[in-house]
Formats: C-alpha cells, structure tokens, sequence
C-alpha cells in the first residue's frame, strides 16, 4: 500500500464521524475501515491503470483486473472471489408483494434493502428502506402546496404511489457476480455507496447476496497473517531473525529487540510496504 493510499484511507476514516474523536473502544473499527477503503482504492487505482490498455486492444477480453485480495509474499497469488464470500441462500422479494409486507420482511431480517425478483427468480430491483420511507411520506402529507412542495411531490410521485415491491423499487438492481473478484465487488459497492449487493448467475437469477461486511473481512487480513508475512521478510533481511520479536494488533506492527539502527531503517521501511499494515512502531534497541 502507498503512502498516498493510506493516507486516503485514514482521512477517509476519519470524515466518517464528523464532529468527534475516535473512541478507545472504536479504534479497531477504524483501523478496519482504513484499510478496507485502501483495499478498495487500490483496486480502483488497478483499474484505471489498466484502462488504456484495454481501449488499445492490448489487454485480455473482460472484466478490467485489479490487485489480488489475500496475496502472501513468496507465495502464488491467492484471489478471492465473489462465490467464495457470498451468502447463501439469498432473502428476496417477490414484485407483487404489498408495500407492508415488505416492511416487515426488512424487519424481520434486520437489513435496510432486499433483492426484487419476478416469477423465474430474476433480480428486477431492489426494495430498500429509503423506498419505503418515501410511501411513508406521500401517506402522510399527499399534497404540499409552492413550487418547492410541488417539486417535493414530483420527485416521491414514483416511489410514493407504488403499493407493491415492484412499484417502489429502485431499478435497474447494482449486482455482482459468483466469478466477479472480491476487489471488483467492493470497488462497485463503494462506487455505488450500497452496503448489499445481490448475486446473481449469467441469466441474472438470484444465487447469494453480499455484503460490505462479507467484503471487508475477505480484504483484510488478520493480525496472524500479517505477522507470518512480517517474520518471512525479517528471515531475508537478518542472518538471525529471532533478534527481532514481531507483535501485530489491529494491523499495526511492532518490532522490538536489539538491532543495528540501519538495519532498522530499512527493516521498517519494507514492513510499512506489507498489504494491510495500518503503521509500524520501532521499540528496537541500538547495539
């Protein structure tokens, strides 16, 4: 991860609770945050990279491919996709079902949107509280008198009349697909600001629902992980690596022992470059 990105990422994490500090307790979250917005910016960056040689005809036929999920160093990339991370079976909705029903559904799941489908379990939508919120809303007061009220009323018209799934959806349904990679799936969650999407097969029928919590734990690798990677690069780097004692909590890595205070320098540098390192702290002592 560049330093650019992390830097995006934290500023990013931060704007996410204006008008207040952090909390002891929130922190993990935030350091979860971080990295999966870099996760998700690195991705993107991946694709806009490789936009120019899509349109020169260089590159392969499909989907623009972006940075791995999960890559050990050393190792063969691991990518993850959609299908390995999804859920499975998927909640929907018919079209025909009444406004009120879905209500209830929402309640009863405890999401704020589900997949619409029709009869051949084709995702033709999705229902979400925001839709509801607006039939509330047109119930509740049908007319609103001035030009602002009258442009109020003509943008719920839609959404607010609608008495079935159907009709209060939004449409056309943001979907992923089973061989999409996870990166790819974030990058149009986050684009498309959706904290579900559902998941659907070639014909466009419903196979799974994923959703930004799914995503952020197939990005980010756990503190264990790290560390392995942390101790493999300190192998290549010291004749002796037990000089080094490695610890990793919520992404931040701390070296301690006793070192050489170049070797420091260039021990921590590398570290910092590890996918998924929130920060490195040096409690080495010099020889």
């Amino acid at each position: 991860m560049s330093d650019r990105e992390r830097s995006s990422a934290e500023n990013e994490a931060r704007r996410s609770t204006p008008g207040r500090p952090w909390t002891p307790q929130e922190e993990p979250r935030r350091g979860a945050l971080g990295r999966y917005l870099a996760a998700v910016a690195a991705a993107a960056s991946a694709r806009s990279a490789e936009e120019p040689e899509t349109r020169s005809g260089t590159a392969e036929s499909g989907p623009p491919q972006a940075a791995s999920a999960r890559e050990p160093s050393g190792e063969e990339p691991v990518t993850l996709h959609v299908r390995d991370v999804m859920q499975v079976p998927a909640v929907a909705v018919p079209g025909d079902m009444p406004f009120v029903d879905v209500a209830h559904m929402l309640g009863r799941e405890q999401v704020s949107a589900l997949p619409v489908v029709d009869a051949g379990d084709h995702v033709i939508g999705v229902v979400s509280e925001s839709d509801l919120l607006a039939k509330a809303a047109v119930m509740a007061e049908p007319r609103r008198h001035g030009a602002v009220g009258r442009l109020w009323q003509h943008r719920l018209y839609e959404k607010g009349h609608g008495d079935t799934a159907a009709t209060l959806m939004t449409f056309p349904p943001v979907t992923a697909h089973p061989a999409q990679r996870v990166v790819d799936a974030a990058w149009t969650a986050a684009h498309a600001r959706l904290k579900r999407l559902p998941v659907t097969d070639h014909r466009g029928r419903l196979v799974g629902v994923v959703t930004r919590r799914d995503l952020l734990r197939a990005l980010i690798r756990d503190d264990a992980e790290i560390r392995t990677e942390v101790e493999s690069l300190i192998g290549r780097h010291l004749l002796d690596p037990r000089m080094v004692e490695v610890t990793v909590e919520d992404g931040v890595v701390t070296l301690a022992g006793r070192l050489d205070k170049a070797v420091v320098a260039e021990l921590t540098a590398s570290v910092r470059d590890i996918d998924d390192v929130v920060g490195v702290v040096d409690d080495t002592e010099a020889l």
